[in-house]
């Protein structure tokens, strides 16, 4: 369609389609003729138009002017601009989407500036733009606009869907209240036309429920879900769907297996889909373009103008050099450039001095001889003059940089077409691909050192005018054909007499025999060569074709094609080589199918035959292609099947076999790791397991574990001996460093040690003996409880570490009744298995070294002293209840997570620490509970501590209510700062009387957390005034006697009646306790209770010589005591500890009377209310404590040995002061004459949970 600007042409006609299409433009500020042509212009090309093909751009018009005619666009594929105008509106209500494909100032879609007049009222208000949704590409410029109101005002940000777009909203006129039924959604105007954005959707939607959401293709909204309802398409239009891309030109066949045409093949023309391009473009590929790129040239087939890819460089025509053209009268260094990739010179090729060596006077570079490489291209020239040379690069001996030209087309007959003068440097042309010089003459004078010029036969390439050859050419003034013959500058051999341009066969005019690529070559490969070749009339070798079979002695074809093979490759069909018979191949009388012969060749099938066949008559014929695709169809069903049927075989046979091996596995670990190997007959003692004594080749070492006191530890695997399965364990190797010990025979302690089998207990799987001896355990993966309470600070629940205190007694209480002393009791020897449950291990090896406490040397290297019982340190003697110390500092490490007791200390100080009554301190999260059962493992009288099955029932009964017991919380509890004994800084517990103790706050309840402890005031009761005295009174008026002291109460006097024995406690194979789990309590630690009359130490005969105290914590001696030491008394004076509150007592105590003696009152049951009070007896206990350091004599001070591991020190012997030295005054222990020979009586802090009152007689030391 023919318009007044352009080409303007409607889609709804030449392409069907229902809408009009129009050209758009590109004059950005300016403008064509006056306002009133301009207006036309706009009116003719925008009239009826529904999509802009370009820009649309609207400047300079007055407000007189009428635009309704651009209310029909509804979608612009470039850019908007709108500036330089004056009238109020622009009614453009009907676009909805900004494509963006150019972009003003190359960043903005949508340009509306300086919209108003200058000295008048007129000028924008407001933009027609109330359903512009989209805009794809690019941003948004509105500035200068003095009266527009609204439009900044749009969410923008909405409607660009170019993150990175630049948004300009700048100098516009004052905001204006919109519409009241806009409410706070912005407005395009002051009318009811809103923009409204609806959040359910990702896109755009056309309702306000959430399911209705526009097609993901749609653009600027939609009537409907499909993407048919689309007011604009996001990426392509194809007959009225959105699609994302057009129908391609070319579809795979998933039948054949190629891509082949496709018959409904469309061309995106814009974001169209169409049939054909218009006529003013062309079509290179599926899309409609105005110019075929660089790489492709423009071919005309069918009709229909397509590009094609070249075939080497696409022909390209460039301008020569002009006469009348100052800057192109020669190629120089400012021109050369030009001739890039030229394949054909349109005028005159001119080499000046001016331009090779330079032009100072017009400031001319000379031209690097390199660029002169340009030209290689270049194949033909046309013009006056066509090839000037007249000057040249010194360095280069030949013009091969025109090397491809072929032809020297000429326009006037009588100018110089080929003009070489005066080129010293120049010993040869090197024109080796000349062919043809039409019109005019060649000129070749001058050249001192030019050779060959005279082998050219130059009547060849003129051509055909012999009548004016002789003045055509004029080749003289080079060098002497003699001195060229001298210097060698002759013809190859291989050239004919035609001549050559230059030295080598690649330079011939033509080849006396043969060439192959433009080199002359003595023969083809006829006889030899993997490709063998044929030669032309003009001498030239081809190959043959690739179906040609290599012939041995005789050549191989006759010419190209595949019918000029002498024998096929592969087969025949008729006078053609061919790879395989043509079958379903259309011919005049239809179509054709042939079968291979034994001899190679194709031939025909039957007629009656409509698919291939395998030989000549009816029966050969293979069945339809229906019934083989059925068949094909029904085997691949079957094989599909069968694959799937023999793959879920494979799959339920591997996990079967896997399984299985599991089996094996779980068969041979429950074997070799849980059951004994073998059994001795019955004896006196009863039955007793045989170690399994394992072979060193029955154990691979992996990597190292660790260090320890006695050897090393490594993680590995043991293969028993005639099976294959591998097990996890961990290799223990012992070495006596002393070598006073060697392990090549079994004892009966390793016996001993290998038939221990509990849950709690490491079980030793095997012994290796040798010359250090290897104990084989299982691996426990999660490693030592040390290093889990350190990694989990803060993560593990009371009724974990609870349960592992139950744990850790229950293993030493089936090691104590195994008569096995462990004598290494710390946290990094308990480890935890794969379900976290306490093991202890490391037990009996210091047996094993020294299995007589005789030979335990005292200087014996790296001693754990900061676990050891007092008298394990003082006497070395290891007892069970010498495990009962190191229990409690085991669970100290655990309460405090990981903290290394006694840190702060040396190593030489802990003993006088111990003697001096002091114990570690409280952890955080303990309540006084748990504490007072670590102080009665720590009692210096070994007698009075708990066995590992008091313990055990202790804490099975704290298990059942964990956070009754431990308090672990996120919120720091407040609390007063503790008051620490001077003699040390490092916070730990003083056990003389008199010292404060922090209070504890409540825990959701009217009860302390220090409510449920003997002996233990709580704040409550002090505000109740009651009777709480600083030190060492036992009297308390009454006392709670709520569920938790009852309890406790129990644990000490031995429990109700009712209270089930441990045996009778219900508990998990792991031994883990639930809480709540049974309402009834276990087994509590059982005492003998006995009432003394006495509240003060009897020194004389009065009361008055009451325990000296000081609130610091220090001790003192009384005066009796301290001249009775001087007279070499061995009596020791133990004073009383006493736990109180934070709070500080204003005036002095008032001490009661010693009350008379009474019987031990018992508890029946618990009392159900917590607030119920009740008369308290008066508990006096007293321990008959033997003179620990009777013996002692000179003390030395204990050494530390290089800096090895923390929680072992160097020891040194300790050996007996003189008689009559000084005795050592030990706190909290009665004087002995306090209590009779022989009684049962046994001491215990009245502040503290009081402990066993009778000796145990089955104490044994080992």
């Amino acid at each position: 369609m023919d318009g007044l600007c352009g080409f303007v042409y409607s889609l709804k006609t030449a392409l069907k389609l229902a809408m009009t299409v129009c050209d758009g433009t590109k004059n950005f500020l300016s403008t064509t003729g006056n306002s009133e042509i301009q207006y036309n212009l706009m009116k003719t090309r925008y009239n009826n138009c529904d999509i802009v093909m370009g820009n649309l751009e609207i400047i300079m018009t007055d407000h007189t002017r009428d635009f309704s005619f651009l209310e029909s666009i509804k979608e612009v594929t470039g850019y908007i601009l709108f500036a330089i105008n004056e009238f109020s509106r622009l009614p453009l209500d009907h676009l909805r989407i900004i494509r963006g494909s150019t972009l003003y100032e190359d960043q903005y879609a949508l340009a509306v500036m300086v919209n108003y007049q200058r000295d008048g009222e007129h000028g924008l208000q407001e933009l027609g733009l109330t359903h512009l949704t989209e805009i794809l590409r690019g941003g948004v410029k509105i500035i200068h606009n003095k009266y527009l109101s609204y439009a900044p005002q749009v969410n923008w940000l909405d409607i660009v869907k170019d993150g990175s777009a630049q948004i300009m909203i700048e100098d516009n006129g004052p905001e204006k209240p919109c519409h009241k039924a806009c409410g706070d959604v912005p407005c395009w105007g002051p009318g009811n036309d809103t923009y409204r954005v609806r959040p359910q959707c990702s896109g755009r939607c056309f309702g306000r429920n959430p399911s209705e959401c526009c097609h993901v293709e749609c653009a600027g909204g939609c009537t409907g879900p499909k993407d048919t309802d689309c007011f604009a398409c996001r990426n392509f239009n194809n007959s009225g769907s959105c699609v994302p891309q057009c129908p391609q030109t070319v579809i795979y066949n998933k039948l054949t297996y190629r891509m082949e045409p496709n018959p409904n093949a469309k061309y995106q023309y814009g974001s169209i889909c169409v049939t054909q391009c218009p006529k003013n473009f062309v079509v290179d590929g599926s899309s409609c373009v105005s110019n075929c790129p660089s790489n492709k040239m423009e071919v005309e087939k069918n009709g229909v103008k397509t590009c094609e890819p070249c075939k080497g460089l696409c022909p390209k025509v460039c301008h020569g050099t002009s006469w009348t053209d100052s800057n192109r009268e020669t190629v120089d260094a400012r021109n050369i450039e030009s001739f890039i990739n030229c394949t054909k010179i349109q005028g005159s090729l001119n080499f000046l001095v001016t331009g090779i060596e330079g032009d100072p006077f017009n400031d001319v570079p000379p031209l690097d001889p390199e660029k002169l490489k340009i030209f290689n291209t270049v194949e033909e020239i046309t013009g006056v003059y066509f090839l000037n040379i007249q000057s040249w690069p010194a360095n280069m001996s030949d013009l091969s940089v025109f090397s491809n030209l072929q032809t020297i087309r000429g326009r006037k007959l009588y100018n110089y077409a080929l003009l070489v003068v005066k080129i010293n440097s120049l010993t040869s042309l090197g024109l080796r691909s000349l062919q043809n010089i039409n019109d005019g003459a060649v000129y070749i004078k001058g050249n001192k050192n030019l050779c060959y010029h005279d082998t050219v036969n130059w009547t060849r390439l003129l051509g055909s005018r012999p009548q004016k050859r002789s003045k055509l050419l004029d080749v003289t003034d080079n060098q002497k054909k003699d001195e060229c013959v001298k210097e060698n500058h002759v013809c190859h051999p291989l050239c004919s007499s035609d001549g050559c341009w230059g030295p080598g066969p690649d330079q011939c005019v033509s080849c006396k025999k043969y060439s192959r690529g433009g080199t002359c070559v003595p023969d083809c490969m006829f006889l030899t060569g993997k490709q063998r070749e044929f030669a032309t009339k003009s001498g030239e070798c081809l190959p043959c074709h690739p179906e040609c079979k290599v012939q041995e002695g005789k050549e191989t074809c006759t010419g190209p094609g595949a019918n000029k093979c002498l024998a096929c490759a592969s087969l025949k069909d008729g006078p053609h080589c061919v790879s395989m018979c043509p079958e379903g191949v259309m011919g005049q009388e239809g179509t054709i199918f042939k079968y291979p012969d034994k001899e190679g060749n194709c031939k025909p099938c039957h007629n009656n035959c409509t698919q291939r066949c395998t030989g000549p008559g009816i029966g050969d014929c293979t069945i339809s292609s229906r019934y083989i695709s059925g068949q094909m169809t029904t085997a691949i069903v079957l094989g599909v099947i069968a694959l799937i049927f023999a793959s879920f075989s494979i799959f339920v046979l591997s996990i079967l076999y896997r399984r299985s091996l599991a089996i094996r596995r779980k068969r041979a670990m429950r074997r070799y790791m849980m059951n004994s190997e073998s059994f001795e007959p019955l004896e006196d003692k009863g039955t007793k397991y045989e170690p399994r004594t394992l072979k060193p080749s029955e154990l691979r070492k992996i990597r190292l574990l660790g260090n320890g006191v006695f050897g090393s530890v490594h993680k590995g695997v043991w293969i028993p001996e005639g099976d294959t399965v591998k097990l996890p364990v961990a290799i223990k190797t012992i070495d006596d460093r002393s070598g006073r010990r060697t392990f090549s025979d079994v004892t009966d302690h390793m016996r001993m040690m290998a038939s221990l089998n509990h849950i709690n207990v490491v079980r030793t799987l095997g012994i290796c003996p040798g010359n250090s001896l290897q104990l084989v355990t299982p691996l426990n993966r999660q490693g030592s409880l040390l290093a889990h309470v350190k990694k989990n600070k803060g993560k593990l629940s009371p009724q974990r570490l609870l349960n592992w205190c139950v744990q850790i007694a229950k293993g030493m209480n089936y090691l104590e009744e195994n008569r096995m002393v462990h004598r290494n009791l710390a946290a990094r020897n308990v480890l935890l298995n794969d379900n976290f449950t306490a093991q202890v291990s490391d037990y009996g090896i210091a047996d094993l070294l020294y299995s007589d406490d005789k030979k335990y040397y005292c200087n014996e290297p790296k001693t754990p002293i900061r676990w050891m019982a007092l008298e394990s340190i003082l006497f070395r003697r290891y007892t069970h209840q010498s495990d009962v110390w190191s229990y409690g500092v085991t669970i100290w490490e655990m309460m405090s997570y990981g903290a290394e007791p006694y840190s702060t200390m040396r190593p030489q100080e802990v003993p006088d620490l111990l003697e001096k009554g002091e114990r570690l301190p409280q952890p955080q999260i303990c309540t006084i509970d748990v504490y007072m059962v670590m102080v009665k493992c720590w009692m210096i009288d070994e007698n009075v501590r708990p066995t590992f099955k008091e313990l055990a029932s202790e804490f099975t009964r704290m298990a059942r209510d964990p956070p009754r017991y431990l308090v672990i919380k996120v919120r720091q509890l407040h609390h007063s700062t503790a008051i620490l004994n001077p003699s040390s800084g490092t916070g730990y517990l003083p056990m003389t009387s008199g010292a404060m103790w922090q209070s504890r706050s409540r825990l959701n309840s009217a009860r302390t957390v220090s409510e449920s402890s003997e002996g233990c005031g709580t704040g409550m009761e002090m505000e109740m005034g009651e009777d709480f005295p600083l030190a060492g009174s036992l009297k308390r008026r009454r006392h709670r006697e709520d569920s938790a002291y009852v309890s406790q109460r129990d644990s000490m006097s031995g429990g109700p009646p009712e209270t089930p024995s441990p045996e009778m406690e219900e508990e998990d194979q792991n031994g883990y306790v639930l809480p709540g789990g049974s309402p009834e309590r276990g087994d509590t630690i059982t005492v003998n209770l006995q009432h003394t009359n006495s509240y003060c130490l009897e020194m004389t005969s009065s009361c008055d010589t009451a325990v000296s105290m000081e609130v610091r914590g220090s001790y003192t001696r009384s005066k009796d005591n301290s001249d009775s030491e001087q007279q070499g008394s061995s009596e020791v004076e133990y004073e009383y500890m006493d736990i109180r509150g934070g709070e500080k007592l204003e005036g002095p105590p008032v001490r009661d009377p010693p009350p008379p003696p009474a019987p031990v009152r018992m508890s029946s049951k618990v009392e159900e209310e917590e607030d119920e009070y009740v008369e308290d007896s008066n508990y006096h206990y007293t321990n008959r404590q033997p003179k620990l350091r009777q013996a002692l004599q000179d003390k030395k001070e204990l050494n530390v040995e290089g800096t090895e591991a923390d929680e072992y020190e160097d020891m040194d012997c300790f050996s007996a002061p003189p008689p009559g030295g000084n005795g050592v005054v030990y706190q909290n222990l009665q004087r002995e004459e306090n209590g009779a020979a022989g009684q049962t009586e046994s001491f215990d802090n009245p502040g503290y949970w009081h402990s066993r009152m009778f000796l145990k007689p089955s104490a044994v030391p080992t």
